[in-house]
């Protein structure tokens, strides 16, 4: 049977499991339950047989593929969500509320107003806990910092690494960095965290009261700027953040006029699909937002986020969805 797992997943399963057995060997002989923590080494050592035999990611149970997000966040997992015992499930979805409900205290207030600025957000995960990533953080400057971002993976996982780059963010930001500082501290620390396996899109934008905006998107979804001559979507400036330990995090300084409006969100709202299998898209965005322009930035998030779940298949499993609008008041 061939390995459920690709070839760079394999060498980092292998290279943490060898790393967890070093652990665990230097601790067994003195450790008071050497006794439990000795099953524990078993299970490392028939994790790595596995990859050995080429089975490693394949159900003990339907022999079908264990989800490759599990299998990153613990490679002794033996078996698929679909063949998890009613305690496991039990246990899983505790875990699962437990880390929404953390992230949902994190949370800013979805509506925002600080001089010369009006926001609001939606905020939908797709489960109990969710890998998007939104904040709003007013500075003493008069500024405006904001944030929007999607950790790679699914479930439990990205949502503590989603809660880690929530809170490294906000640190970095109360040492007052300078702006083009930042993101490269950020990357460095959570590549720290990760080591390249996992990564994040993000952008990080500062809105200054006189109309003036400073970003940089690290891989995220292009934000749109609103404006009386149409609809301008600024690519990426950079590669997401955990890639690379030292990438470089270039940003763009653009200035918007009264009413005209910043568009940030995630992948879950362009990659949606209908029934035939067609995303969603930037475009069909683009027109939902402009016929929305007139509306107040609240109830522009509310018809965006409506058009895309009008579009989107009714039995489509939705992903994590966040939508934000910044706009300068008149």
């Amino acid at each position: 049977m061939e390995t459920a797992v690709t070839h760079d997943a394999d060498l980092h399963a292998r290279d943490q499991l060898r790393n967890r057995r070093e652990r665990l060997e230097r601790v067994i002989a003195d450790a008071p339950d050497g006794q439990r923590l000795a099953r524990l080494l078993d299970e490392v050592d028939a994790a790595l047989g596995r990859l050995d035999r080429g089975t490693f990611g394949v159900c003990d149970i339907c022999d079908g593929t264990v989800e490759p997000n599990r299998l990153a966040a613990d490679p002794l997992v033996r078996t698929c969500l679909d063949c998890l015992t009613a305690a496991e499930q039990r246990a899983l979805e505790r875990d699962l509320d437990l880390a929404g409900h953390v992230q949902r205290t994190l949370l800013p207030p979805s509506r925002f107003e600080v001089d010369g600025w009006e926001a609001s957000y939606r905020y939908q995960p797709a489960g109990s806990a969710s890998g998007d990533y939104i904040d709003l953080l007013p500075l003493e400057s008069g500024e405006l910092m904001f944030l929007i971002g999607d950790v790679s993976g699914k479930g439990v996982a990205a949502s503590l690494l989603m809660t880690h780059l929530h809170a490294t963010l906000r640190s970095l930001v109360a040492m007052r960095l300078p702006f083009t500082d930042l993101m490269e501290r950020a990357n460095r620390i959570f590549y720290s965290s990760v080591g390249g396996s996992q990564y994040a899109t993000l952008l990080c934008g500062k809105a200054g009261p006189g109309g003036e905006l400073e970003l940089s998107n690290a891989g995220h979804c292009p934000p749109i700027v609103l404006c009386d001559g149409g609809a301008i979507a600024l690519p990426p400036t950079s590669v997401p953040i955990g890639l690379f330990a030292n990438a470089p995090f270039p940003t763009v300084r653009l200035t918007l006029g009264s009413g005209e409006s910043l568009l940030l969100y995630t992948d879950g709202v362009t990659e949606a699909v209908d029934a035939a299998g067609r995303e969603y898209g930037r475009d069909r965005l683009i027109a939902a937002a402009g016929r929305g322009q007139h509306l107040g930035v609240a109830e522009m998030v509310s018809h965006c986020v409506a058009d895309v779940e009008r579009y989107r298949a009714a039995n489509q499993r939705p992903d994590d969805l966040t939508l934000f609008v910044l706009r300068r008041r008149a």
